[in-house]
């Protein structure tokens, strides 16, 4: 504080800082609130899809030992083939309060199912209800892979929120009021030691001035005593133009 001089522009700098401060705050503040809302809508889904995801898991793995059990071991056919992908996984940015969220989402590249000769000798059917199953639980998986990245992402997010929010409110803010503080009560002293100055100085004058009011009385007083009277004017102070007629003189022109 003593490195800040206590002057009006300091102090209208100050005010205008504290402000800012303010405003910052305020929306830091409704930004992690936003963010806090976002977070917790993340959680339940990824609670929600967890728990639908191993359901479906079952489901596949189960129909997949179906098909097994009905046209055999074809696992080792399928890897020999020439594994084209069907679907693949795009990746965009959804926005949260300014903060870019990134989201999985699949699409279908439009190659020719491989392998379609599969299940001709039997477990045709199975073989079809484990290619579904599958895809059901391909979609789950991206579907939890972006809701945890995004989830990840707003969590650090939130965190930096939350500390530039509990910096502004807990040391910036209060560390401008304390300087506010400290020039307003320093500029009120010095309004004080000016108002004091100025009535000391309006004091001697009057002393001063009482003193020479005091001198003249005694001055007078003395003057009466010693039967003093004021002098009288001479004729040389009289007025010279008093005897002057101007209608006498015609070279006068008024």
């Amino acid at each position: 504080m003593s490195e800040v001089p206590p002057t009006r522009m300091n102090q209208q700098i100050f005010k205008m800082k504290k402000k800012a401060a303010e405003g910052g705050y305020k929306l830091l503040k409704k930004k992690a609130d936003a963010l806090k809302v976002k977070f917790r809508d993340y959680a339940k889904n990824i609670a929600e899809t967890k728990s639908s995801m191993s359901g479906d898991a079952a489901a596949a793995f189960f129909s997949l030992t179906q098909a097994e059990y009905a046209a055999g071991n074809f696992k080792q056919k399928v890897a020999e083939g020439p594994m084209t992908a069907r679907v693949r996984v795009g990746a965009g940015i959804d926005n949260c309060a300014g903060v870019k969220l990134p989201v999985f989402t699949p699409f279908e590249t439009g190659a020719a199912a491989e392998n379609q000769s599969l299940g001709l000798v039997g477990g045709g059917k199975k073989i079809v209800a484990v290619r579904e199953k599958f895809g059901i639980l391909l979609e789950a998986l991206i579907k939890l892979a972006s809701l945890q990245t995004s989830f990840v992402t707003l969590d650090e997010a939130l965190k930096v929120t939350n500390r530039r929010v509990n910096a502004l409110e807990n040391v910036t803010i209060p560390k401008i009021q304390t300087v506010l503080d400290y020039i307003s009560r320093e500029l009120d002293e010095l309004e004080r030691e000016d108002f004091t100055r100025l009535k000391l100085v309006q004091g001697k004058k009057e002393a001063e001035i009482e003193e020479e009011n005091k001198k003249k009385e005694a001055e007078k007083e003395a003057a009466r005593k010693a039967g003093k009277t004021p002098k009288k004017k001479s004729t040389n102070e009289k007025d010279l133009m008093a005897g002057f007629d101007a209608a006498e003189d015609e070279d006068v022109v008024f």
